[in-house]
């Protein structure tokens, strides 16, 4: 991974001729090709309503997380994008473009809820998730559309690939990953309605697959009655 910190940036002569795919409130989303390898570029992008000097701490920041993350999971075997090109002047990511791949909320939503390759997806999703969190990774936004199967040339079983770690960071803290279960489970369920079962599949691949899972399980647990309760309230 090459990374760019003192010279010109390359981002904004590049990105004039790079694709937009999306734009959120934090970055801009690019699809291109970078040394002859379709690429996907992240460009965050200043705040105008922060103090200038804030908000280049603060996106800088986000953007050392979002690297760690990515080369932390990747470290531990757990497939998300390489990182090709960093330049922290511009805050620009150069990621790997997973080809041929589709969102796992897509494949939930054309498949039955009985299907039986649905709950071999779940425990696949439960694992990964757990070797994620025991690297102390938290990824800050998971949803079905955030993973992403792959089917690699010669296999035939598909890699679940994780993807977009803009909010994520690195906590041993228990309850930062049961927050982090949490808005999965949210998200799943708002997403793929009916899918409650398909969802405790998740967690049991989960707790079985984590050397830390039972104070997990147990914020989860807590973070869960919170919610039910500020619903009560409101």
């Amino acid at each position: 991974m090459a990374t760019n910190s003192g010279v010109e940036p390359p981002c904004s002569d590049f990105l004039s001729t790079a694709k937009l795919l999306k734009q959120g409130a934090e970055a801009r989303v690019y699809q291109a090709v970078f040394l002859g390898r379709p690429t996907i570029v992240k460009e965050r992008f200043p705040k105008r309503y922060r103090h200038p000097v804030l908000d280049e701490k603060l996106t800088h920041r986000r953007t050392v997380q979002e690297v760690r993350s990515i080369l932390r999971c990747r470290r531990a075997g757990i497939s998300a994008p390489v990182v090709y090109f960093v330049d922290y002047k511009s805050h620009c990511i150069f990621l790997e473009e997973i080809v041929g791949s589709s969102t796992v909320r897509d494949h939930i939503a054309s498949a039955q809820p009985s299907d039986v390759e649905l709950e071999h997806l779940a425990k696949k999703m439960g694992h990964i998730l757990a070797k994620m969190h025991d690297e102390d990774v938290i990824h800050g936004d998971l949803t079905t559309s955030n993973m992403l199967l792959r089917c690699p040339s010669g296999k035939s079983e598909s890699d679940l690939v994780l993807i977009d770690f803009g909010l994520s960071y690195i906590s041993a803290l228990p309850e930062d990953k049961g927050v982090d279960l949490y808005v999965l489970e949210k998200a799943f369920l708002s997403t793929h309605p009916n899918t409650e079962a398909l969802f405790e599949t998740l967690l049991k691949s989960y707790t079985a697959s984590s050397k830390k899972s039972e104070a997990v399980i147990k914020k989860l647990d807590e973070v869960r009655l919170r919610g039910r309760k500020r619903s009560m309230v409101g």
